[in-house]
């Protein structure tokens, strides 16, 4: 096949190939990824293309010889025009490679692919340029890409809260100490409380999977506040060579009565993800009226098979459930078959977390396949009773308590940590609640089971340097 037919194969959406081809006739020399991400098409596209051209090759670098430049060159101008690109920063967008560089590395079966630094620069510039920020929050549903940290360097006027399932990109927020506020959830079992209603504006990069997008934007939509001028601002990207799976995630999209106010083609930028060229639009997604029951009615039925690969991913087939052996709990909680012990009561992931449960019981079978990051949590929220997890050979590590007031915001998992904290205060030191509650440390003012990992680790040590009467800001970081 020559260049021309793929050329006319392409018809008009042939611009890609064309700047793909300018690409390569400049002189400079180019890596496949590169070409990929800079003109945001497939990988399998831009190898058909360099198939057809007489290319000279350097290590992993491609370019068209210098000799026959004239016969391809072509002049392409940017196919749409980026409204924020003419305010970056080039020291920003440094600094936030050098962060982005010292961040945890992704994890493939939570679908982790970074975002260019140049690109959360770019997102934390449009949300300034289209919204009102001072004054405003901004909830980060899921931030591998570090968004967060972005925004809250060029924007600093504006609140910002991130909620994620992976304590370690938590941390990491925390570390840098740029005032973002930390709350760890995994979204399939629900929004922690402190995130619900709190943001006007909120942002998310999901799994791109129908159940991904559908979910996360979801969860997006409850954590505003806003409900009339709140908006959901969604990166999403397909290959161009599978546009029925685009129409699939704006089925799910539809499905929760949103109305697409914009959408910025190839605005979002990746190291990797060259099946979708390396690329994914920006939508900005406005709740209707109809959004909330819809919201209501659908999220919880989502499914939790969301991401494209690992246990969790959408073609991975459904584990059978284990055997409880000779142990009899009172309480089923999680994924069991509808037929065990029909005379136990069982109680739903979401609900076990959302809520203390009401029955007195005393032991308690969890089972929640895929979901092990939760396990903690799941653990946490059974107060005293005896607890066996079925379905998972990874430890549970709950963190120590070695003191009354930890003991007691511990048992308290579903209650605030500061309220339990300052009773403790005021009991062992006889503080007046005031007083108590200057050594309270901000992070303090959530549930313990949307605490970030380090968080709850460190909680002895930060209640023993309020004993102490320490400044509750020395483990903020």
């Amino acid at each position: 096949m020559s260049i021309d037919e793929l050329y006319a194969r392409a018809g008009v959406d042939g611009r890609r190939l064309r700047k793909a081809v300018s690409l390569l006739s400049d002189g400079r020399w180019w890596t496949l990824a590169d070409v990929v991400r800079e003109t945001a098409t497939s990988r399998r596209t831009i190898e058909a293309l360099m198939r057809v051209l007489p290319l000279e090759h350097r290590d992993q670098h491609v370019r068209i010889p210098t000799e026959q430049v004239k016969l391809y060159n072509i002049s392409i101008s940017s196919s749409i025009s980026d409204p924020v690109s003419h305010m970056v920063d080039p020291s920003v967008v440094e600094r936030m490679a050098g962060i982005i560089a010292r961040a945890p590395r992704g994890r493939s079966a939570l679908d982790h692919v970074s975002a260019t630094p140049e690109t959360v620069v770019r997102r934390a510039l449009l949300l300034g340029a289209r919204f009102w920020l001072p004054g405003s929050r901004l909830l980060c549903v899921g931030d591998h890409d570090l968004t967060s940290l972005a925004v809250r360097l060029i924007h600093p006027e504006a609140e910002v809260m991130v909620v994620d399932i992976d304590d370690r990109i938590l941390a990491y927020i925390d570390e840098q100490d740029l005032g973002v506020t930390t709350r760890w959830a995994d979204l399939r079992l629900g929004l922690p409380p402190s995130a619900r209603g709190w943001g006007d504006l909120a942002i998310t990069d999901p799994p791109y999977t129908p159940a991904g997008v559908g979910l996360f934007v979801a969860r997006g939509l409850e954590g505003l506040r806003d409900r009339d001028e709140g908006r959901v601002l969604l990166a999403y990207g397909a290959s161009e060579r599978t546009p029925m799976l685009a129409l699939k995630v704006q089925h799910a999209l539809a499905d929760l009565q949103l109305l697409n106010e914009a959408i910025y083609p190839d605005f979002n930028r990746y190291d990797g993800a060259e099946a979708i060229g390396s690329a994914a639009d920006l939508y900005v997604l406005r709740p209707t009226t109809k959004s909330w029951p819809a919201v209501a009615s659908r999220v919880d039925r989502l499914a939790t098979a969301i991401y494209t690969q690992g246990p969790q991913a959408v073609e991975s087939a459904k584990a059978a459930p284990p055997e409880l052996g000779d142990y009899a709990p009172d309480l089923l909680v999680g994924d069991w078959p509808r037929d065990l012990l029909p005379g136990v009561p069982r109680v739903r992931l979401s609900t076990w977390l959302a809520k203390p449960y009401a029955a007195q019981v005393s032991r308690v079978a969890i089972h929640a396949p895929g979901l092990e990051a939760a396990l903690p949590r799941l653990v946490l929220a059974a107060r005293d009773a005896e607890v066996r997890v079925f379905g998972t050979t990874s430890p549970v590590r709950l963190p120590p308590a070695p003191d009354a007031i930890t003991r007691r915001i511990l048992a308290g998992s579903h209650g605030k940590v500061a309220n339990a904290w300052r009773e403790g205060l005021v009991a062992e030191l006889g503080l007046t609640k005031n007083q108590a509650r200057a050594r309270i440390p901000a992070w303090a003012g959530a549930t313990a089971l949307e605490l970030p990992m380090h968080r709850l680790t460190g909680l002895a040590a930060a209640v023993a340097r309020s004993l102490e009467g320490e400044d509750p800001g020395l483990d903020e970081a």
